[in-house]
């Protein structure tokens, strides 16, 4: 049971910050993987959108699918706690539960950013070498500049190969170690 709430809900958690990354970019949302994130998240993120203050809905930053994103790992972290505690039958004080909740839910978003762009590089660095001329080629590369910029100036490519994209897998793969999944 704990496997499939994981696993739905990374994925919904997942399609929120990406959406709320790509509106960031300013990525077209129609381009893949948008349409499939908007898709995905539409049924929570126009409703928290409704209730957000004017002047978070105006900035840049896609507050919306942040915070829907954010409401979805808390309620991963409520269900969590229940089925943790259901199967050890272990109770603990109000106050440790929402801290709690609060943990679980802190280390998902981590987790699925951390785990999230780790897909979107070995995606991009995948079709770079198989198919560079794909549409969705553009996309990704929008998506991946920022996390791979800084690097790129310290990394030159050797032989034509993009190294920057292996370091930061390494790099991301070091923060999902110290984060213990």
């Amino acid at each position: 049971m704990l496997f499939l709430l994981d696993t739905v809900f990374f994925f919904l958690v997942a399609a929120a910050l990406l959406r709320a990354w790509m509106n960031h970019l300013r990525v077209h949302m129609s381009a893949q993987p948008g349409r499939f994130a908007m898709a995905v998240t539409n049924w929570l993120v126009q409703p928290v959108r409704r209730i957000l203050p004017r002047a978070l809905t105006q900035s840049r930053f896609d507050w919306g699918s942040f915070m829907a994103a954010v409401l979805l790992a808390l309620v991963y972290g409520g269900l969590w706690l229940v089925l943790v505690t259901e199967m050890t039958a272990t109770s603990a004080s109000p106050l440790a539960m929402v801290a709690a909740i609060a943990t679980v839910a802190g280390k998902l978003l981590i987790r699925v950013v951390l785990q999230g762009l780790m897909i979107l590089l070995l995606v991009f660095a995948v079709l770079s070498w198989v198919q560079p001329g794909a549409p969705v080629m553009g996309t990704l590369d929008r998506l991946c500049a920022p996390v791979l910029a800084p690097l790129r100036r310290f990394i030159p490519q050797i032989g034509g190969v993009d190294l920057s994209v292996l370091v930061a897998i390494i790099l991301l793969q070091i923060g999902l170690i110290v984060l213990g999944g």
